[in-house]
């Protein structure tokens, strides 16, 4: 079996071999077994499938939840030479009943299906009827209900096992914690499938934390380094994504809006423009991201603070799927807590759920908050243990933050809090602490009390960031209904007594700050993928190549090949089919197809 496989990597995909526990996922699909694939976003989860479908009778069943996903997998198994369909409601009646036919006759290797359309007697009528390979759950985490892409439908597809109990299972996802993963389990009946838990480590992507002052000059200095570049612009609100977009373009930079507030054309319009230009910037919320394949998007930047680690990870996942080097830059300030802390307290949620959702926040500011490695806190929230203290691939490992003994700052801090009555949120009592005589102030008589001032040494955005790290901390919290006040928390009263010391990173100054974002402006656009000037030339031209033809087929050009293929391209510069054959990711079928373009276009640049 293992050679089969292999030879299909070969032949049909064009890879040289399989990575990590690929192979023994295949054997035990293929090999009849139920499986639970955990694997990052990039790291080979559809070949865990699409291999054993080649391998067994039948025609293997994909539940997706998203339409250009199928899309998107449909149109580059074809390139592969696959024969491949999807039944979702982008089909006329015709063509639904084409794939059907097709499904039904045997034709179909693999045949895409979305949940709603899965569950209907209709359909389950005609798998019965047919021979199937296997089924494969796609997003298999959205079947937790305390999850961020829960899909209700998900629930429903044990029915897959107690009508077809014979059929192999495989569910994947690239996020799901260890309750997330417990819970997919007993949901969809996996109780006696073999799990794979693959490392959640993407090492190519770059992580930055910075703190807010001013988002929208920092988002500019931050894609000013990425320069024709593709990538993805998080925010909050769906109001704050169509600004954000329209401030861009007025910058001059190529950026669409995203979110489900938006009408269906102008939304999937939009969607089609980030997959097939480059050098697009999608502002989203997070309604866009699960299933896009884009695997060039070179950086996800969040202007917000995301929901929780888990929705960050998946987020953040879509930059860098080819594995060459992307960016993870988030901008977030405390504004952003008491912005999620508001959603969950007027929530409809039970109590429970409130209560998840908020150790959750708790957590991604945690993450944020940190002086270590950020790469090792992340993996050690999913339950991994990190190779080294130092990933040498996150802003902390780069530039390691300054601590200091902070035990003065924060007694302060926390005393003004208490002096003020807990009534407060962080604005006003960075002005009591730094003697600001305002109307509110004095008003209040705050301008009496005894920690008036006395923090006049540090400014406003210095003091915004310790109480910021304060709550991180845990000794203090945005009061229950989300409105940001601030109060004490029973750790706190150690601090205040002298009896436990605070760890602090060093604030920046204001002049600190104004000749970082000099640095950030004057910075040249980062090389991500490292091509000389002497190569400029024929990458340019392998890239139009792609893009000829991708026009041509009305495909996205990364269907016909991935950067990091044209990337080894560049360097091979093949002469002959044969070593052009012998690049990852090229195959059988897009040598026959493709092979003359490229290999003309390498001649041509010689």
């Amino acid at each position: 079996m293992a050679t089969s496989a292999l030879d299909i990597l070969h032949r049909v995909f064009g890879y040289a071999g399989f990575r990590g526990e690929q192979q023994a996922i295949i054997a035990q699909v293929a090999g009849g077994g139920d499986a639970l694939v955990l694997m990052p976003t990039g790291g080979g989860k559809s070949l865990c499938y699409q291999i054993p479908a080649l391998l067994r009778d039948g025609t293997a069943i994909v539940v997706s939840p998203l339409i250009a996903l199928m899309q998107d997998q449909v149109e580059a198994l074809r390139q592969f030479g696959v024969a491949a369909a999807f039944l979702n409601s982008s089909l006329d009646a015709r063509a639904q009943s084409e794939v059907e036919r097709d499904f039904a006759a045997g034709r179909l290797k693999l045949l895409y299906v979305a949940p709603e359309r899965l569950l209907s007697e209709r359909c389950l009528d005609l798998i019965a009827k047919t021979k199937v390979a296997l089924f494969a759950i796609d997003e298999a985490h959205c079947v937790s209900q305390w999850g961020h892409d829960f899909r209700p439908e998900y629930r429903q597809l044990t029915i897959l096992h107690e009508r077809f109990p014979d059929i192999p299972r495989i569910a994947l996802t690239a996020t799901a914690d260890a309750p997330t993963r417990r819970e997919i389990v007993e949901r969809l009946n996996l109780g006696g499938a073999r799990q794979f838990v693959s490392s959640f480590d993407r090492k190519n992507i770059l992580y930055r934390v910075v703190e807010k002052d001013n988002s929208r000059r920092q988002l500019k200095d931050f894609l000013g380094q990425h320069q024709g570049e593709s990538g993805i612009v998080y925010c909050l609100s769906r109001r704050k994504v169509e600004e954000t977009a329209a401030w861009l373009c007025e910058q001059g930079i190529a950026a669409l809006p995203y979110h489900a507030g938006m009408d269906a054309g102008t939304r999937a319009r939009n969607q089609q423009r980030f997959l097939r230009e480059d050098a697009i910037v999608m502002c989203a919320t997070i309604a866009f991201g699960m299933g896009i394949d884009k695997p060039d998007v070179r950086f996800v930047a969040h202007v917000d603070l995301p929901k929780s680690l888990e929705g960050y990870y998946q987020e953040t996942g879509r930059a860098g799927r080819d594995g060459l080097p992307a960016e993870a830059w988030m901008c977030y300030g405390l504004g952003d807590v008491v912005t999620l802390a508001q959603f969950i307290a007027q929530s409809e949620s039970g109590e429970e759920r409130k209560r998840v959702e908020r150790a959750k926040l708790d957590a991604l500011l945690g993450y944020a908050e940190i002086s270590t490695c950020r790469r090792r806190h992340l993996l050690a929230y999913f339950g991994e243990k990190a190779e080294n203290d130092n990933c040498g691939n996150c802003d902390n490992c780069l530039s390691p933050p300054v601590a200091f003994d902070g035990t003065e700052l924060a007694q302060k801090a926390l005393s003004c809090v208490y002096r003020t009555g807990q009534r407060y949120g962080v604005g006003h009592l960075t002005n009591v602490l730094r003697g600001v005589d305002d109307e509110r102030v004095r008003s209040l008589a705050h301008d009496r009390l005894s920690v008036f001032g006395i923090g006049a040494g540090l400014d406003e955005r210095q003091w915004r960031a310790i109480f910021r790290q304060l709550v991180a901390n845990g000794l203090l919290a945005t009061d229950a209904d989300g409105y940001g006040v601030l109060r004490l928390t029973q750790s706190a009263r150690g601090v205040l007594r002298g009896e436990t010391r605070v760890s602090l990173r060093k604030p920046a100054s204001r002049e600190e700050r104004r000749v970082t974002r000099k640095a950030a402006r004057g910075e040249r656009t980062r090389q991500s993928l490292d091509i000389a000037p002497h190569e400029a030339p024929l990458w340019d031209a392998l890239r139009a190549t792609r893009a000829r033809l991708a026009r041509e087929q009305g495909v996205p050009a990364y269907v016909i090949f991935h950067d990091a293929t044209l990337l080894e391209m560049l360097r091979a510069r093949p002469r002959d089919a044969d070593e052009l054959g012998a690049i990852s990711g090229v195959g059988a079928a897009k040598l026959e197809r493709y092979g003359g373009a490229f290999l003309d276009t390498v001649r041509e640049a010689a």
